[in-house]
């Protein structure tokens, strides 16, 4: 399909994958990340491919009311739903970014909604971060399960044992959320060890990953 403005967003989405991957957020073909085309259309990182080998033609360009795919050279991720989701139940989502960032989805472990103190986060995201029921990757379920979450006061959401989904308006500030709700999250598990003497099991590697983040 050639069309500018798809090549553009494809574009913008390699190198924004490649910054997240750098980061640790997009871990060998872990994650996942949806633009906005328009109303009707979205564009979706390939399954199971190596961000740093990815090619403009992988990205898969579906339709959001349904899923179909009407350009792309490998399959859509699984994830595709829950973008979609995303987008339907909040028209003005631009960008939908599924991490497995280490702290974040440490938290989600907790099965815990998990509060934003930073003003920038609060500008940025919400005063909180949802937390959606466990329900497998990939699965209706776990749509059917995001979608019950979605409000218009929060744009991060939690993935019961799974990682986070972030929605923002550019791929710009989607990686600066997810940075952001990296440190909020060390904040989060620090504050949360302090206050219960039966977390100080924790691994040494974990609680320098909580000094260093914050």
């Amino acid at each position: 399909m050639k069309d500018s403005k798809i090549e553009t967003v494809r574009k913008a989405m390699l190198s924004a994958c490649i910054k997240l991957a750098d980061l640790g957020f997009l871990a060998g073909v872990g994650g996942n990340l949806a633009v906005r085309i328009d109303s009707e259309l979205m564009a979706v990182t390939p399954s199971a491919t190596d961000y740093y080998t990815m090619k403009p033609e992988d990205l898969c360009i579906l339709q959001i009311k349904d899923l179909k795919m009407v350009d792309g050279t490998k399959q859509p991720t699984t994830e595709s739903g829950v973008h979609a989701s995303f987008f339907s139940l909040r028209p003005e989502i631009q960008v939908s970014l599924h991490t497995h960032q280490p702290l974040a989805s440490a938290v989600s472990l907790l099965g815990l909604d998990m509060d934003i103190e930073s003003q920038e986060g609060k500008k940025n995201i919400g005063n909180f971060v949802r937390i959606v029921s466990y329900a497998p990757s990939g699965t209706s379920f776990l749509v059917k399960a995001f979608r019950k979450r979605i409000i218009k006061e929060t744009n991060a959401y939690l993935l019961r044992n799974h990682g986070l989904v972030c929605g923002a308006m550019t791929l710009e500030q989607a990686i600066a959320n997810v940075k952001l709700l990296e440190k909020e999250a060390a904040r989060f598990l620090k504050t949360r060890i302090e206050k219960n003497p039966d977390l100080s099991y924790m691994p040494k590697e974990m609680k320098t990953q909580l000094v260093e983040a914050l």
